[in-house]
């Protein structure tokens, strides 16, 4: 019992400082200001359920995948950059509302029947928790597990999960509590968060692109 606890400590140690739940409650709080309380409660457990499938699938299957169709880790962080500032730019500069007219007005029934934006898998989940670093942590570190270690053969096999499930809990305990968050900021507050963190994902978008290109580089036969 005391590998398992020693092995979950030591994958929370590595992911959490990856995942950053508070740079995601951070994010879920610019996107989510038009949402009511079912709303954020609700994407914030499917953003959580989200985080754990992708973990598993990363872990078990990563390598495959990538293999099967050519992807390269560097490859994995470009596209997770691009990504990222994609959607800093559109929290940077969001789109002007269209003014109140009448013809507006007798839309709004339509416009009310029209399904919610989903932000529980992109961007809550990826690539803002899951995203290049973290899946390539966990990639990286599952063909090291299997090369060989330490740890006795039933704490690999129970540990990854139990660890993944903890990153889960403590994201959907992060995004629950942005609602009182939410009310201590208001509504200007929110906007004036959404406005900050486009910018930082644009840095961090930049800079995963950064990372991609010098990882090629390093990589390159001379």
């Amino acid at each position: 019992m005391m590998d398992l606890l020693r092995a979950i400590g030591l994958g929370l140690v590595v992911l959490l400082p990856l995942a950053n739940p508070l740079t995601t409650v951070a994010l879920f709080l610019g996107l989510s200001g038009d949402m009511n309380s079912r709303q954020r409660n609700r994407t914030a457990l499917m953003a959580s359920v989200n985080v754990f499938v992708i973990m598993m699938v990363a872990y078990y299957a990563g390598q495959v995948v990538m293999n099967t169709f050519g992807i390269s880790i560097p490859g994995l962080r470009i596209a997770g950059g691009l990504i990222v500032a994609f959607i800093g730019f559109r929290m940077l500069f969001p789109q002007q509302k269209a003014h109140e007219s009448p013809e507006a007005r007798s839309k709004s029934e339509e416009l009310s029947e029209e399904p919610e934006a989903n932000i529980a898998f992109v961007p809550l989940a990826m690539p803002s928790t899951a995203g290049p670093g973290t899946i390539a942590m966990i990639i990286s570190s599952a063909s090291t597990v299997r090369a060989g270690s330490d740890f006795p053969g039933w704490v690999i096999t129970v540990a990854p999960p139990l660890i993944f499930l903890t990153v889960g809990v403590i994201l959907w305990a992060s995004l629950r509590s942005s609602g009182a968050i939410m009310r201590m900021v208001g509504k200007s507050g929110i906007e004036a968060i959404s406005r900050l963190m486009g910018f930082l994902l644009v840095c961090m978008g930049v800079q995963f692109i950064i990372n991609g290109v010098l990882e090629i580089i390093k990589t390159y036969p001379a």
